[in-house]
């Protein structure tokens, strides 16, 4: 069985790892146990499940202490401090690719799926941290590591993603709500591709594309702000 760099995790954690198996399950992907049948721990799905609600719980009891803002705001915040992006930039940030356990055909894809891959690992990690040392030792991971992140996030204004962005501006110029429409679906179900339009009445004012229909509304928003013809 694979061994974990414990000295080197647990300087890049800033902690000291008492039970260095929930650690090399954090790191484990599905994939990689259909490869090696031998493995003797359990991929990391069920401690990216525990260690979301811990990120859930610990950046929002930060915002609801320091931050005096609506709750819509507080909301926004905190989904551009725990999307998928943010977290794999996170932890490529920390270097969790090196300790990442994949199947060969997973290890060569550095696209969205790698991005989606790094962000379930860091919370299956924070679930680690919990399991292992507490609350605590993951709170303050957290407020070390994700929520050091939210000034630039409020400063940029990119906390508020490209479909808010796009209804705030056409409900001032037009004082209708954008809609948008998918215009294609294609793929097998595990790879789908969707093609959504965004509208303004009756205008079609962009295009995007994406694996899943959020996705494609998102990019469909980003190009509507881009082209910025309603």
């Amino acid at each position: 069985m694979p061994s974990l760099d414990k000295p080197e995790l647990e300087r890049i954690l800033g902690l000291k790892i008492q039970n260095t198996d929930l650690y090399l399950s954090a790191f484990t992907h599905r994939s990689y146990l259909n490869e090696n049948r031998s493995f003797a721990l359990p991929h990391n799905e069920r401690l990216e499940f525990l260690g979301d609600a811990v990120l859930e719980l610990a950046a929002t009891e930060y915002l609801y202490r320091n931050y005096p803002h609506p709750e819509g705001e507080l909301t926004n915040f905190r989904s551009a401090l725990v999307n998928y992006k943010m977290l794999s930039s996170i932890a490529q940030r920390l270097d969790f690719e090196k300790f990442l356990l994949m199947s060969r055909g997973e290890a060569k894809d550095t696209g969205r799926a790698r991005q989606v891959i790094l962000a379930n690992c860091i919370e299956a990690v924070i679930g680690a941290i919990y399991l292992d040392l507490g609350y605590p030792a993951s709170q303050e991971f957290v407020k070390r590591e994700v929520l050091v992140e939210l000034p630039q996030i409020i400063q940029g204004g990119s906390y508020m993603d490209p479909k808010s962005k796009l209804q705030e501006i056409v409900q001032e110029k037009k004082g209708v709500t954008p809609t948008y429409g998918v215009v294609s679906e294609t793929g097998p179900d595990h790879n789908k591709l969707f093609i959504v339009a965004a509208f303004v009445g009756e205008q079609e004012v962009g295009r995007g594309q994406g694996p899943s229909k959020q996705e494609a509304e998102i990019s469909a928003a980003e190009n509507s702000l881009k082209n910025n013809n309603f």
